[in-house]
């Protein structure tokens, strides 16, 4: 099993928390797959992390409800491609299969490799092209099209738990890039706003959520300001937009908000 230490091992922590779901009496969503990759280590690491900021977990039940309904949505609308950029641990093309929707996942060689062993070892068919690499450096166009990517095909984008590791120059070229090259395409994906990247919520315990990453080797650096403002610099639409708080109170009708965490944090779908 991978170290639980920067951005490819708290796919584990996250992994981990998704799979929690799985044990709720009216879970939001069901990831079972998500179970072969964890074992007590990862539950430790997530310990951790929960102890530090117990709404870490909804967070991520949160936005896993969201893009798998949006991913439902993109298919019910004849997108026929499926490309999971930073992928880690996603089950979607396992879960969400369905005849003639083609999944692409770039991440890392090693979370690669380990999810294509536990998948053998289950005997679990992957219609999924695995695609080792780091789509920031290497290029996400470049990556795909190597790959068997077609740029004319009606795609849909999953960048999920990705942002804020990134440079506000690096989102703006991934965004930049899809839309030059990529004939119709929806992403959605998932972002802090500037305050919880510089510590600035008023709120310690969002702080120490912030902290707990960077001491695992994962430090967020970026966030977003406003999304409209930089959709519209780039000539791209928003379709969605979300802060989790909204989603909470859709998802948890009555069940009250337990941080402001859910105030700074959203999730967003664009289209070209």
């Amino acid at each position: 099993m991978a170290q639980i230490k920067n951005v490819s091992g708290t796919a584990f922590v996250v992994a981990e928390f998704r799979a929690e779901e799985n044990r709720q009496a009216d879970p939001l969503y069901q990831d079972w797959i998500v179970e072969l990759f964890l074992n007590a280590d990862t539950r430790h690491a997530a310990e951790l992390v929960a102890a530090s900021f117990p709404q870490a977990r909804d967070l991520v039940r949160i936005r896993t409800k969201y893009l798998d309904d949006m991913l439902d949505k993109q298919i019910d609308s004849h997108f026929r491609q499926v490309v999971i950029l930073g992928a880690g641990l996603d089950t979607r093309a396992i879960r969400k299969r369905v005849a003639g929707v083609r999944y692409f996942e770039i991440d890392d060689a090693a979370t690669l490799t380990l999810k294509q062993t536990c998948y053998q070892q289950q005997r679990i068919a992957a219609d999924v092209t695995f695609i080792p690499g780091n789509y920031v450096t290497d290029g996400a166009i470049d990556l795909l099209k190597q790959n068997g990517f077609d740029v004319d095909l009606p795609t849909y984008v999953i960048w999920e738990g990705n942002t804020m590791y990134l440079s506000r120059d690096s989102i703006r070229q991934l965004l930049a890039k899809l839309r030059t090259h990529v004939k119709r395409f929806r992403l959605s994906f998932d972002y802090m706003s500037e305050s919880v990247i510089s510590k600035t919520t008023g709120d310690p315990a969002i702080t120490r959520l912030v902290e707990s990453f960077a001491n695992m080797g994962a430090p967020w650096v970026s966030g977003i300001r406003d999304v409209r403002s930089l959709a519209r610099e780039l000539s791209l639409n928003v379709i969605e937009n979300f802060k989790t708080s909204e989603l909470y109170r859709r998802y948890w009708a009555g069940r009250p908000l337990t941080s402001s965490i859910f105030g700074f944090y959203a999730v967003c779908t664009l289209g070209s």
